[in-house]
């Protein structure tokens, strides 16, 4: 299978769940191919055909804007060293969870959640630690017989109950069989997996080689913008007004750029899918799409304040 065949099945999939789409991000190297919505489930989405081609790079700055944005990074694979991932599962590439199309047609479409998370050494899953101890307690049993009924330590049981741990498909089995009710839950993938922190405080740290993006980034942050520099997106920055509930999806011009059109409308797309404000600061370089707000950087230097700035939009 190829690429493009992942991303259109990804395409049409959520067309037909009924999620706002952006428009394929093509006119530069980027960390995520489409921008999604449905409701309050906000996307971003890279597809590849092996997941072991996934690059720590993209990863790195997916998560980035997925944590700026409050939005939840995935990766659509269909296979990993020409095997083909199993589905109704979830993976996990650089903490970000990683799915086949048909468990992305599964969720998006019938509700059917994944049960089972692909990890080292094997298939696990999430249990309902609750419900083990209320069912083991109504039934008279103790940790230790129920750990001695099953096979397993006093101490892996007790770290089901707390929800410390992950169970083996096959340990899950045998506690439902015996406990006699469900205990398996399925993983809500809109929900982030990440458990790392930093990606996003790096964004603000980067120090760019685009002097004028530079330039740029210095003056948001003057007028009380939190500002993050991208780098694998089709916008350069993202700034995020202290003041008002107002987000930026920003692109500055460069005169040796030839797809300075299609990265304008891919811009306008996304935000459109993100509730955010696109804008395009230029240094007099003409922008041939003129629905995007476009303001040169002298005015912009000229901006005392945030509430300022907004007026100009």
């Amino acid at each position: 299978m190829k690429r493009t065949e992942v991303l259109t099945a990804t395409e049409s999939i959520l067309k037909e769940a009924g999620f706002q789409i952006s428009e394929r991000c093509v006119a530069r190297p980027s960390c995520f191919d489409l921008v999604v919505r449905k409701k309050e489930q906000l996307a971003l989405m890279k597809v590849y055909v092996n997941i072991g081609n996934v690059s720590t790079e993209d990863a790195t700055e997916l998560q980035a804007i997925s944590e700026c944005l409050s939005a939840t990074p995935f990766f659509i694979c269909a296979e990993n060293r020409k095997k083909p991932l199993e589905d109704d599962t979830v993976y996990s590439r650089y903490n970000i969870y990683t799915i086949t199309p048909k468990t992305l047609e599964d969720t998006a479409l019938h509700g059917m959640r994944p049960l089972v998370e692909a990890g080292p050494g094997g298939y696990y899953v999430r249990l309902h630690g609750k419900r083990i101890r209320e069912r083991r307690q109504r039934l008279g049993l103790s940790i230790g017989k129920l750990a001695d009924m099953i096979g397993i330590s006093r101490r892996t049981l007790y770290g089901y109950e707390k929800n410390m741990a992950k169970a083996s498909v096959s340990v899950a089995y045998n506690l439902e069989w015996t406990l006699g009710v469900p205990l398996v839950e399925s993983i809500d993938i809109f929900q982030s997996n990440s458990q790392n922190e930093g990606f996003l405080a790096a964004a603000k740290r980067i120090i760019t080689r685009h002097r004028f993006l530079q330039k740029v980034l210095n003056k948001f942050a003057q007028i009380n913008f939190e500002v993050s520099c991208m780098r694998r997106a089709p916008f350069d920055f993202i700034a995020q007004s202290l003041d008002e509930p107002l987000n930026i999806i920003g692109g500055v011009s460069d005169e040796k750029e030839r797809n300075i059109d299609r990265r304008t409308e891919e811009i306008m797309s996304i935000s459109k899918v993100m509730n955010a404000q696109p804008i395009f600061i230029t240094d007099g370089q003409q922008i041939p799409n003129r629905n995007i707000p476009l303001i040169h950087h002298r005015d912009l230097e000229g901006v005392k304040h945030s509430k300022e700035f907004i007026s100009k939009l």
